[in-house]
């Protein structure tokens, strides 16, 4: 009966292939779009984002599309701008705020190195929380860490959106 059941699975497990491979079905992290071995994402140089956040995120970038280093021919530019803004929540009887929303907006555009030409548009969001403590340093300390997590989210988001982007060939 162990026989038959691994006949059925590797009779199951073929048919799986065959039809996501039908579908159109991309992995993203594959050798040819930004993985192990490099590819298009690997071929973008970040442009300097502004401010602290920004170099943040930058950095965010550099470490999800440049694992290996700045890229010595980039195919493409990406450059970003970030507005932020923070939305006091919870707000106790007294008019203390006891809770925070940290708002991240990046406004990015994938452009063709040799032509100037803008390839690609978008914009992302991200939200993070943090607690306003009636400690300044704790206070601190949480909105530093929301910022953190919002860049990391946009350039999760970002590094995902130009990968679509490659996937569907649309920059060739």
């Amino acid at each position: 009966m162990s026989s038959s059941r691994a006949i059925t699975l590797a009779l199951a497990l073929a048919v799986l292939s065959a039809l996501l491979g039908g579908c159109g079905f991309k992995p993203l992290h594959g050798q040819k779009n930004g993985g192990p071995g490099g590819g298009d994402l690997a071929a973008v140089q970040v442009r300097v984002i502004a401010d602290r956040v920004g170099q943040q995120l930058r950095n965010q970038l550099l470490d999800m599309l440049n694992p290996r280093g700045r890229p010595s021919r980039p195919r493409h530019y990406l450059e970003v701008g970030l507005s932020e803004t923070t939305e006091r929540l919870a707000v106790q009887k007294n008019s203390f705020a006891t809770r925070a929303n940290y708002h991240l907006t990046a406004d990015f555009r994938l452009v063709d190195a040799a032509s100037g030409e803008v390839l690609f548009t978008g914009r992302e969001r991200a939200i993070s929380s943090y607690n306003i403590s009636q400690s300044d340093y704790a206070t601190l300390i949480g909105e530093k860490d929301a910022k953190v997590r919002a860049t990391r989210t946009l350039a999760e988001d970002i590094r995902a959106r130009l990968g679509i982007y490659f996937i569907n060939g649309a920059a060739r």
